[in-house]
């Protein structure tokens, strides 16, 4: 049986007598060149790739978009929040713009439909963040901003909705200042005593881990969903507790519409008080920003920290040198039960804790142990490691830390996560000067640090150094203030050797002899992506044998 084969198309050479200059071979060689491309296809007109940039390896490239949602910024009636905004400088591409507006219906929309996007551009908030440089550069959103971003490596600052039912709110970059881009929220309240609140604006997602709510009598925890995108967002809230799951019909199937945000108290879904409470927020269909607000009568108030996705290992980082009680949370909503050694990090390594070895976790339930820390015991700033009990016995957990810390009989709270490592590079937008500690932790060698310090958002002249983390201990970093800051500045880490590295910036104030502080871990700001190299292959024309 004779094999089929691929005829190629008849087709015409393009006329070229009108190129300037032209001979009849270099009009041959010209029109030669056409039939070519027109058969075989030309992909990108661009260099030839180098060794690096073969077919079916990928390159990276910087991202040319960011988006991240805030959530509702809780502050009552007499409480105020600053969001602040910042990029680091080294992005490349086109010259950016960055922004922060009220997650509202009318603000989603007109930045779904900009007034006059770049080509091929899409300056809509549920666009994938990771958009790699080379693409064209979105353009601003039509929106109402509340803040605007100028330029790398000078942070933006400015309020909240002056209300207690301040909205959400979303923050976009893109060209040059979406590599990086971050923000964070600052609320200072009077809810329960005077505390300050903080929180990093996130990605949305679809999943979101929170461990050490409570739905106790001394206790006032909310959820907030927030939906910053264009699609509509079906929620699910899975609450674990020491008995095990909690159902309730009120706490599945929540329609978030677009520029929407719910707020819902956990004591309303949890029928009956619940103390040491982990929460799954999971979504059905859509993409939403989600946070849970906690209020300890007489102990503060402050935002949960989101945990690490569950993983048989976890370490929660920025225990201050100064606080006297932590409370652990752990959780698993695996079918099998969780074993696990306790570590803290302190001045020669990681050492166990007298009294608290070990913690059993059993399946679908939360555990909790206490911690007492006095001057005899405590060696400085600290971390917490929890690990298998037996290596082959892995079991996924998640754990939250509430740390307390006293000044004359006062206390003010404040929750931290289980983290990740810092990675390349990570930023935190506000931080001020004489109310800021950096805490890092090496988990497993030794590492090196680069520390900078940006300008103060309305001056200061930047700075920066090296900092050594030993194996297995947690460093907090002095001198780190910008020299004559004024206003909020941004610090932004940089792995240069070592590691993995965690680390956290604490803030502190102390206002009616209250010791308020708040602490937000240091992400990495997934500057880069992964981009897959295509070249066009001829063979795909051939006579098949």
């Amino acid at each position: 049986m004779k094999k089929p084969t691929l005829k190629a198309p008849k087709l015409k050479a393009p006329a070229l007598s009108a190129v300037a200059g032209g001979s009849r071979t270099g009009q041959s060689l010209l029109a030669g060149a056409a039939v070519l491309g027109l058969v075989f296809g030309i992909a990108e007109l661009r260099a030839p790739a180098g060794p690096a940039a073969a077919a079916g390896q990928r390159t990276t490239a910087q991202v040319e978009r960011s988006a991240l949602v805030c959530p509702p910024p809780m502050q009552g009636v007499t409480g105020s929040t600053s969001l602040t905004l910042f990029s680091p400088e080294g992005g490349t591409g086109s010259t950016g713009t960055g922004l922060l507006a009220d997650t509202t219906p009318d603000n989603v929309i007109a930045a779904q439909n900009p007034a006059q996007p770049a080509a091929g551009a899409s300056a809509a908030p549920s666009d994938p963040a990771g958009q790699p440089s080379g693409s064209p550069a979105a353009a601003v959103p039509a929106v109402d901003a509340r803040i605007s971003l100028a330029k790398p490596g000078v942070p933006a600052t400015g309020p909240a909705a002056n209300t207690d039912t301040a909205p959400g709110s979303f923050a976009v970059a893109t060209g040059n200042l979406a590599p990086g881009f971050t923000a964070t929220q600052v609320t200072t309240s009077e809810q329960s005593g005077p505390s300050l609140s903080g929180a990093d604006c996130l990605p949305s997602g679809t999943s979101f881990w929170f461990s050490g709510a409570s739905t106790a009598a001394n206790r006032v925890d909310y959820v907030t969903l927030v939906n910053a995108d264009s699609l509509p967002a079906v929620v699910d809230l899975r609450m674990y507790g020491d008995k095990g799951q909690i159902d309730n019909e009120l706490a599945t199937g929540i329609a978030i519409a677009p520029g929407k945000y719910e707020t819902m108290s956990l004591s309303s879904l949890t029928k009956g008080p619940v103390d040491n409470l982990a929460l799954h927020v999971v979504t059905r269909s859509g993409r939403i920003g989600a946070g849970v607000h906690a209020v300890d009568t007489g102990k503060g108030t402050d935002w949960l920290e989101p945990s690490a996705d569950p993983g048989p290992s976890v370490v929660i980082p920025g225990i201050p040198d100064d606080v006297t009680t932590a409370h652990l949370v752990v959780a698993t909503d695996s079918a099998d039960d969780a074993d696990l050694k306790v570590q803290l990090s302190g001045k020669n390594g990681w050492f166990t804790p007298a009294g608290n070895e070990t913690v059993h976790v059993k399946a679908g339930m939360t555990a909790a142990l206490d911690f007492q820390f006095t001057e005899q015991t405590r060696e400085g700033a600290s971390a917490i490691r929890l690990t298998p009990s037996s290596e082959g016995h892995p079991t996924p957990i998640v754990a939250g830390l509430r740390v307390d810390r006293e000044n004359k009989g006062k206390t003010e709270s404040a929750w931290l996560a289980g983290g990740n490592p810092i990675g390349a590079r990570a930023s935190i937008a506000d931080n001020r000067a004489g109310q800021t500690k950096l805490i890092l932790t090496a988990v497993d060698s030794d590492a090196k640090v680069k520390v900078s310090s940006s300008a103060g958002a309305a001056g200061g002249t930047p700075a920066s150094k090296d900092v050594d983390v030993p194996a297995g201990t947690t460093v907090t970093v002095d001198g780190i203030d910008p020299a004559d800051a004024n206003g909020p500045y941004a610090l932004t880490l940089r792995t240069v050797s070592g590691g993995p590295v965690l680390a956290t910036r604490q803030l502190s104030a102390v206002t009616k002899d209250v010791p308020t502080f708040t602490t937000q871990q240091f992400r990495d700001d997934h500057a880069t992506v992964e981009v897959p190299h295509v070249a066009g292959d001829p063979a795909v024309v051939l006579t098949g044998r």
